[in-house]
């Protein structure tokens, strides 16, 4: 018997299977190791949580790790939750309050509703079996920057990276926008670390996957981060901070690399904005504690519309002493090493319009001349040569994801393999969706890394087949890393670890390859222009 539930059939995936042919080319899942009427318990530090199974695998939803934040507990380090005797983990938790947003068409199969209250620090966890083993534990970070979204979307289900390669599966919900980032350095000590509030909510989860996660048949000493968007800034931030040093041991940052944090005087433009808008003192941290959630949420919502509003880590000289990978990779976490890519048009997304879309030579030139200025012409001329039959607008979606992700995923990259310690993976994603053209843009490893092809029909329906063989594959790397470090194994393409010389870059399509430095009369061409653009 197992803790919590009847087993089945155990769930042991041969490591050959795991880091071989098999994973590479459509694992055929393990058997189940619970019956669909089983109803799991775990033991926490807290009280014994129940959950339900899904797919043979046990899954808690909700799982408090931190107690309520709101009021005189806004904008602090949380308290450990309350103690309880067996509480119910069947649903998700309630998210940060957010502004109201409205991603792409193509992400209608994500959607998720979810309750949204200041009591939000919670994690979800899927597990082959509770109690037994030491499984690699893969610690999901959710994207949507520092602002919105949460940890509970379906394209982020932890079952089939459970089934396929017995891991242990957790994502994380944590304070967002002003409630997690508003810095009140002006406010005094108690409000030292406000500014870096959310980061240390995910400390916070990380010490519970350290000191619970054995409980649920996972290995405290193999976590790995990986997370994308603004998860993947997350956890490089984290590996800049002393409070999370040791928590975990591999990190995967997908389209998300952040080599700067704000400044105090940067965030605290944010803060007199916030404080104008409420009519309060930002000396006065009371006032901003009293506001009611709505105001607050009110507050951020006018002024991100109003571009005003800039929410992020801050280089606080304590919590963040430094920024995260500037001017060089972190030494604090040399021995971590790193995953770290993007898509080939992350702007088919990001920063895009439908303009964009349907751009002829001079509507390029004119958008490029804000980045190249008097070069514009000869830029397109370079990238026209390279590419002959691509059109303005593949040209404008190429140039802005290198100069923005693209740059920043290689600069981390370089910075880690300085340290000539634990290595950096560098990849590129190239598999294209044809759903309103967007190529491959921003979000799209999401089903791919997941292994959910199938929960993402808005985006991949026309090509579910040849993404799941993509999937396949990454799915396989990833897995690998969280259980060696590194993502490579039998049946899975060669992907050497990253250096200056060689620039070794995964290729992630139908067919997947390592390429020493691929298109790099490119990455020079955008490498020359300046250091800012719009759409980075």
């Amino acid at each position: 018997m197992r803790e919590g539930g009847r087993a089945v059939d155990s769930f042991r995936l041969d490591r050959r299977m795991l880091l071989g042919g098999a994973a590479a080319t459509g694992l055929v899942l393990a058997s189940h190791a619970y019956a669909a009427d089983d109803a799991p318990e775990a033991a926490t530090q807290y009280g014994r949580v129940r959950g339900f199974v899904d797919g043979g695998m046990a899954v808690f939803r909700g799982i408090p790790y931190g107690a309520p934040t709101g009021g005189g507990s806004r904008f602090v380090a949380a308290d450990p939750p309350k103690s309880w005797a067996v509480r119910e983990c069947r649903k998700f938790g309630d998210q940060c309050p957010q502004a109201a947003s409205k991603g792409p068409a193509a992400w209608a199969s994500w959607a998720v509703n979810v309750g949204e209250t200041e009591d939000c620090l919670s994690l979800n966890v899927t597990t082959p079996a509770v109690g037994e083993g030491k499984r690699p534990v893969m610690v999901w970070i959710h994207g949507g920057g520092f602002s919105i979204y949460n940890g509970s979307s379906p394209v982020y289900d932890g079952v089939r990276l459970a089934q396929k390669g017995d891991v242990v599966v957790v994502s994380v919900n944590h304070r967002l926008n002003a409630f997690g980032y508003l810095y009140l350095g002006l406010a005094g000590e108690r409000f030292a670390d406000s500014g870096n509030i959310g980061q240390l909510d995910l400390v916070m989860a990380l010490q519970w996957v350290r000191d619970n996660i054995a409980g649920f048949g996972g290995d405290p000493g193999r976590v790995m981060l990986f997370g994308e968007d603004g998860g993947g800034a997350k956890i490089s931030t984290l590996m800049a901070m002393p409070a999370a040093k040791g928590l975990f041991h591999r990190a995967a940052i997908q389209s998300g690399a952040k080599l700067t944090a704000l400044t105090p005087d940067q965030a605290a433009e944010t803060t007199a904005a916030i404080c104008d808008y409420l009519h309060v003192n930002p000396k006065n941290a009371g006032d901003l504690q009293r506001a009611p959630t709505n105001r607050l949420v009110d507050a951020v919502e006018a002024l991100t519309k109003a571009g005003k509003a800039n929410f992020g880590p801050v280089v606080d000289g304590h919590t963040l002493p430094t920024d995260p990978f500037s001017p060089g990779a972190p030494t604090l976490t040399a021995d971590v090493p790193v995953i770290v890519g993007y898509n080939a048009t992350e702007t088919t997304v990001l920063g895009a319009e439908p303009a964009l879309f349907d751009l002829d030579w001079g509507g390029l030139k004119d958008r490029l001349a804000h980045v190249a200025g008097d070069d514009a012409g000869s830029l397109i001329d370079s990238f026209k040569r390279l590419h002959p039959s691509a059109s303005p607008s593949d040209l404008w979606f190429r140039i802005t994801t290198l100069k923005g992700m693209g740059a920043s995923a290689i600069t981390l990259a370089e910075r880690k393999a300085a340290l000539a310690a634990a290595g950096a993976y560098v990849y590129r994603l190239e598999f294209e969706t044809p759903v309103d053209r967007l190529r491959s843009p921003h979000a799209l490893d999401l089903p791919l890394v997941f292994d959910n092809v199938g929960k993402s029909g808005s985006l991949l329906g026309p090509v579910a087949d040849q993404a799941q063989h993509v999937a396949d594959q990454m799915s396989a790397a990833w897995i690998a890393f969280a259980h060696t470090g590194s993502p490579n194994g039998v049946g899975l393409a060669s992907w050497p670890r990253y250096d200056p010389r060689a620039r070794s870059t995964m290729l992630f399509n139908g067919v997947s390859r390592a390429v020493n430095d691929p298109y790099s009369e490119e990455r020079r061409l955008v490498a020359a222009l300046p250091a800012t653009h719009p759409a980075a």
